[in-house]
């Protein structure tokens, strides 16, 4: 904290770029109020502990490239990534491009409407630290979720990805779902064409704001993705939009108390235990990536992966014993 006295003037209270006036003589009470809860908005320490260095963004990024899934059935690791319209899906896919590429870029294609811009499936290969060796890792992408309304991807069509029958470029309709005669049906899904491990995205800003449609919705999909034996994590996007100190500085992101208390929030909107959910700040104005956003993208990968290769080993597993 700061203090700039000028002649004639009122007193100033620096506060991380937050110029708060104070009479020179008794300080004002609503202003007391304001620092005492911009204070109380950091936490002491962070609740969770991350390396904000250039070379810890290279080993992550080092990683990544060089990821095998750990079984031999299947040579990438395929991740769906599933939530409501406008939560940042496809802005997650290209932002981790752009963490590559080391330079914003929009590979998949976003949209600003209240309805879902992808229609289809879609499926990118990230490229790793070289465009001619892609990482093996597929981020697949599909319309946003319905909440009860007849728009939105439907729970039998999202059970249909998952299980591997959907083929890549099909087009979902809530009037439509997905059967077996439709074109490009697969009806003997291989571990390849299955979905290893499921994201949930949901939007730090909008989390009083959705439905308890959309809440029964993602309850109900981690009931039968459980039931599949596939790993579940979520992504918690836009927090830079519910926290000024994090929107100026998102190393602070793990000592922010209004972020915590938005994971919980999330939590209880998923029925998912905090431990399984990572914030992020996607790319979206900017023209130049950033080290402490590209970390916190590049961690969040990372953290998928560590539950890909759990849903991998745990087929491995069962598999082996059938053959016995």
């Amino acid at each position: 904290m700061s203090f700039n006295f000028g002649a004639g003037s009122a007193q100033f209270y620096t506060l991380k770029g937050n110029d708060i006036p104070v009479s020179s003589k008794v300080p004002d009470e609503n202003v007391t109020t304001k620092l005492a809860d911009l204070w109380q908005g950091k936490l002491e320490s962070p609740w969770r502990e991350m390396l904000w260095t250039e070379e810890r963004r290279g080993t992550l990024r080092d990683s990544i490239s060089s990821y095998k899934p750990a079984c031999e059935a299947t040579s990438e690791a395929r991740v769906l990534l599933l939530g409501p319209v406008g939560a940042g899906k496809s802005s997650f896919i290209s932002s981790v491009q752009s963490a590559f590429k080391g330079r914003v870029t929009n590979r998949a294609m976003v949209g600003s409407s209240s309805t879902s811009f992808t229609k289809k499936l879609q499926l990118y290969n990230i490229n790793g630290q070289s465009p001619e060796q892609p990482a093996a890792l597929v981020l697949c992408d599909v319309m946003g979720l319905g909440d009860g309304e007849p728009t939105g991807l439907t729970l039998h069509d999202a059970l249909a990805i998952i299980r591997g029958h959907a083929p890549e470029g099909h087009k979902f309709s809530a009037k439509r779902t997905l059967r077996s005669d439709t074109v490009g049906y697969v009806k003997r899904p291989s571990l390849k064409d299955k979905i290893h491990c499921v994201v949930f995205v949901v939007d730090a800003s909008k989390l009083s704001s959705y439905t308890k449609g959309l809440a029964t919705t993602f309850q109900q999909l981690r009931k039968h993705v459980s039931d599949l034996g596939v790993h579940q994590v979520a992504l918690l996007t836009h927090v830079d939009e519910v926290c000024q100190e994090t929107a100026r500085d998102i190393t602070q992101v793990y000592q922010s108390r209004t972020i915590q208390k938005a994971m919980t929030k999330a939590g209880a909107l998923l029925g998912m235990s905090t431990s399984y959910i990572v914030p992020v700040k996607n790319y979206s104005s900017e023209l130049d990536v950033d080290e402490n956003k590209d970390i916190l993208l590049l961690s969040a990968v990372d953290h998928i992966l560590q539950y890909v290769d759990l849903y991998l080993q745990d087929t491995a597993i069962t598999e082996s014993k059938i053959s016995l």
